[in-house]
């Protein structure tokens, strides 16, 4: 049985998966691979071309490691539908012998390959815990937030350590809205922080703000 369910975003296109406890390992949608690869809006046109892509490659030779373990996801209607899953290799075979080129970002942003931003920034968070760095900042404050953005994504992006002056959403869900910040920003900072109840209120809190345009899951998560 899956233990915990996973959404990772490719250009606003959702990838979802689910952690299967028995294997040790996640199962990742592959209606949603295809879905994000070709940037593809519907999500029966998209289950149509993988059943297409399925059949296609098992006739060339190419073997998806797969599974119909029972997972479900979400579908259109909004029920719980059984659908086909890969596990990484699988999403990586996949995505090596798509039909067009489009795949090839798509690859790399799941490998987290140097290529990418997500990448880089992983490499980042490392040095950054390496460094030392983090035992002098300030815990809990937009500050120290602002610190930790400014050193993933410097270079990466140009509105690193700076806080949005745009709305955004994503995956249809709007963030706080930016005109706000000046109050919310400030009640967070000072919400309490001394039990872990009370670290994860506060967390939760500046999730659903999203300062940034972009980084904000792995600098909240810092």
């Amino acid at each position: 049985m899956m233990s915990k369910k996973s959404i990772r975003f490719f250009n606003d296109r959702e990838v979802r998966a689910v952690w299967d406890d028995e294997n040790n390992c996640w199962w990742f949608s592959a209606t949603d691979v295809v879905r994000a690869i070709n940037d593809e809006p519907d999500y029966t046109k998209a289950g149509n071309y993988w059943r297409w892509l399925k059949r296609k490659l098992k006739q060339d030779g190419v073997q998806l490691v797969s599974s119909t373990h029972g997972f479900k996801f979400e579908a259109p209607d909004g029920k719980q539908r059984k659908a086909d899953v890969l596990n990484s290799e699988g999403v990586i075979l996949l995505a090596k012998h798509f039909p067009n080129n489009r795949a090839s970002k798509f690859l790399d942003w799941f490998t987290y390959s140097d290529n990418t931003i997500d990448g880089q920034s992983r490499k980042k968070a490392y040095t950054l815990f390496e460094s030392g760095l983090l035992n002098s900042l300030e815990p809990g404050s937009i500050k120290c937030l602002q610190q930790i953005h400014a050193y993933l994504f410097g270079g990466l992006y140009d509105f690193a350590g700076q806080i949005r002056n745009k709305n955004i959403s994503k995956g249809g869900f709007t963030f706080a809205n930016c005109l706000h910040f000046p109050t919310i920003i400030p009640t967070i900072e000072r919400m309490p922080e001394t039990t872990l109840d009370e670290i994860a209120d506060k967390y939760v809190e500046m999730n659903v703000v999203h300062p940034f345009m972009e980084g904000n899951g792995r600098s909240t998560r810092i």
